[in-house]
């Protein structure tokens, strides 16, 4: 089901069954303004709210994955008071955004086809899994513009990568191309970019072969701790919640059986 765009062709959604796609869309770079977060939110809520669907894959049609702020936006408001009011306002919804998608309770998985930049890395940041083109570009450069990444980057990207990683890719506004972000940890994969749909979509499909809830469940015990939860027991009320469920109790029996 291709899913309707409020007038404004920012970002595309199309749930195939336990699969979600979400395509950023807004030529040429997916540059981010407000009409542009709010898509994304729309999309949050209909994906957060389609109980049959395990995995959203987020992607994107256009050169750039998504090349951060539109500096149009920034341009005509850092020169006021007013104006820096409302990029801070700016700044706080698209935390609050990008914490959503991070706490969704379906598997998120961002493909990185070409730059993601400031607010975009920080956007696959917030993904539970990467993977990117060899040849793409990614990095969190903001400092060069005496910022920094505000929607989230300093703390994702430390909590992921590590405060060593964090620290050479921020303080020195480093870029960085698949490979590399590969090997420091900051993606999960890094295919020839010929591949990487395919490879995107095998991945997105391993998650969709399994039982939503699982899932569900399986994301909220590893993000139990960052929410200051006991993730031991999160496993065990999960635990008793799946093995009440019809799916479990099925997928279950039918393992038992073949192992006889």
């Amino acid at each position: 089901m291709l899913w309707p765009m409020s007038g404004y062709p920012a970002i595309t959604l199309l749930i195939e069954g336990p699969l979600a796609v979400a395509t950023l869309a807004r030529a040429p770079v997916n540059a981010i303004d407000e009409a542009w977060l709010e898509r994304l939110g729309e999309v949050l809520d209909m994906v957060e709210h389609s109980s049959g669907v395990a995995c959203l894959l987020l992607r994107s049609s256009e050169r750039a994955f998504c090349a951060g702020a539109d500096l149009a936006l920034m341009r005509s408001r850092f020169g006021t008071a007013e104006g820096r009011e409302h990029m801070i306002k700016f700044v706080r919804r698209l935390q609050v955004v990008y914490q959503w998608l991070e706490r969704l309770p379906q598997a998120t998985v961002a493909e990185i086809g070409g730059s993601a930049m400031g607010g975009g890395l920080e956007l696959a940041l917030a993904c539970d899994l990467r993977i990117a083109a060899e040849d793409a570009r990614l990095g969190l450069p903001e400092a060069r513009l005496g910022l920094l990444p505000g929607a989230g980057g300093t703390q994702r990207l430390t909590r992921i990568a590590g405060e060593v990683v964090a620290k050479r890719l921020i303080l020195r506004a480093e870029v960085v191309d698949g490979r590399e972000a590969a090997r420091l940890g900051v993606v999960h994969w890094a295919v020839p970019a010929a591949e990487l749909a395919t490879r995107a979509r095998a991945i997105a499909n391993e998650i969709t072969a399994l039982p939503p809830a699982a899932v569900a469940a399986c994301k909220r015990c590893i993000d139990a701790p960052r929410d200051g939860a006991d993730g031991y027991e999160a496993e065990v009320l999960g635990t008793a919640q799946l093995l009440a469920s019809d799916e479990t109790q099925r997928r279950v029996r039918d393992f038992l059986e073949k192992r006889r």
